[in-house]
């Protein structure tokens, strides 16, 4: 009778890659601990907060993109939709809309951005890389266009308390409530439902995923929908944050989440990896940066710094796989010879 192959299990697909989240996770424990004993004012409470909120909006766009990259796909164009949600928000309040009229807009706004990606790809069959680099563009052009050079800093102060103010007595800043929310639904969805295996399936082998029975095109499109809708929640978050809604803000904050993502152990290819390694992954970079900052480490060294983490990112999970291989390689070739001197 011949023997099966069980599929793995959703337990043993996070156990394939608990050693990397784990090694993330210590450095990221090491680090704050050195920084909490070595570096000036790293451990003062307002840089704590200021560290925090800094690295919310990556960590916010980081929880779909994760998904996406499960799946196979990416977005590059998550920053242009977080900075047009924000230029589309600084306009509608100084034409004279309510703000809890404008937010919801705004997010449908970054709905609408995600499904054009989507169907690009899902419909069309282009790379999501080739598309969103294009949109990437094009949205951020569209912001410039909508606000121009203008700075809208005068939203209701209940609303900037809360993009920029502490929960009373702490570091913690009232935003890190709705995302540990968000967090924890994430987590759920990916490693806890059927959708979440099914973004593994697709990941592994989209054709046997579809033989298998998922709607992959369906799957992706909502992956694109729902990575547009953080990414323009995070645009409004950036905007009452900083008191500041401009065609220009969360520039270049793609590379941060990818960088973060990445790092944390999603395999670029797809199907491997898992949400809290993506997490630490953000906060460990998050920290790294705020780090150089208290050392007067310049920004565009930051960003070399930044650069470089994605290089190793995408290179390490390959280099591990090449090296995995061949060990099999040689196991199989030791083998043989045994194999056939016992027949």
């Amino acid at each position: 009778m011949p023997e099966t192959t069980k599929a793995p299990a959703p337990l043993a697909r996070l156990g394939g890659a608990v050693r990397w989240d784990t090694a993330v996770g210590a450095l990221l424990v090491v680090l704050l601990i050195c920084s909490f004993s070595f570096v000036e004012n790293f451990g003062n409470a307002l840089n704590v907060s200021f560290l925090i909120g800094n690295t919310l909006p990556i960590a916010l766009i980081a929880l779909p993109m994760t998904m996406l990259v499960v799946s196979g796909e990416i977005d590059l164009s998550v920053g242009s939709t977080a900075g047009l949600s924000g230029a589309v928000m600084g306009a509608l309040w100084n034409g004279g809309m309510a703000i809890e009229t404008i937010i919801p807009l705004c997010l449908l706004l970054g709905a609408l951005c995600g499904l054009v990606n989507g169907l690009l790809v899902t419909r069309l069959g282009l790379p999501s890389l080739a598309v969103t680099i294009g949109t990437l563009a094009a949205y951020r052009g569209i912001a410039q266009i909508v606000l121009g050079a203008d700075s809208v800093t005068d939203f209701p102060q209940q609303y900037l308390d809360f993009g920029a103010g502490r929960i009373d007595g702490t570091f913690i800043p009232y935003a890190a409530i709705p995302f540990a929310v968000l967090l924890l639904i994430a987590v759920l969805v990916l490693h806890a439902t059927p959708v979440g295996r099914s973004l593994f399936a697709v990941g592994a082998s989209e054709e046997a995923a579809r033989f298998a029975g998922v709607r992959v095109r369906r799957l992706k499109l909502a992956m694109f929908v729902t990575t547009g809708l953080v990414s323009s929640l995070t645009g409004v978050f950036w905007a009452l944050h900083y008191a500041s809604a401009r065609y220009d803000n969360a520039t270049g904050l793609e590379l941060s989440v990818i960088a973060g993502v990445l790092l944390g152990g999603i395999d670029f290819d797809g199907g491997k990896g898992t949400l809290g390694g993506a997490i630490a992954g953000v906060f460990l970079l998050g920290a790294g940066q705020n780090v150089m900052s208290l050392l007067n480490v310049s920004a565009q060294s930051q960003i070399v710094v930044t650069g470089v983490l994605l290089v190793i990112s995408v290179l390490a999970p390959r280099i591990g796989r090449q090296v995995s291989q061949a060990r099999a390689r040689r196991r199989s070739a030791d083998k043989a010879p045994a194999a056939l001197a016992a027949s």
